[in-house]
């Protein structure tokens, strides 16, 4: 199991941005607008984290993972299978992949395919 994408969700992203510059030795890039405006930072294993905005004004602060997946729609069916609320269905972001949100457990997380 791989961790693609960590996204934080605030509504101070220069707070956490620094927070993680100052102790994490991070740097973020520039808003990436199709990752919701998100400031993002590759990490060392290949993962990506983003921190960006509330997208709307009921969008509540959450740090979601999305887990790599090879088979999106697959991964999607079985954890609705278990119970999950599908969020979002998988949706593409061009040169990014695709991506889908679930709840479970009263806990936000998400599928990535590249």
């Amino acid at each position: 199991m791989k961790i693609h994408y960590l996204e934080i969700v605030t509504p101070d992203v220069e707070a956490v941005c620094k927070a993680y510059e100052h102790s994490q030795n991070a740097s973020f890039s520039q808003p990436d607008e199709m990752l919701g405006g998100a400031k993002t930072s590759l990490l060392q294993d290949g993962s990506i984290l983003g921190v960006r905005g509330p997208l709307r004004e009921n969008e509540t602060p959450v740090v979601r993972p999305y887990y790599l997946v090879d088979d999106i729609e697959a991964a999607v069916q079985h954890v609705e299978a278990q119970g999950a609320e599908i969020a979002m269905t998988p949706m593409e972001i061009s040169e990014k992949g695709k991506f889908a949100i679930y709840i479970i457990g009263g806990i936000e997380q998400g599928f990535w395919e590249l």
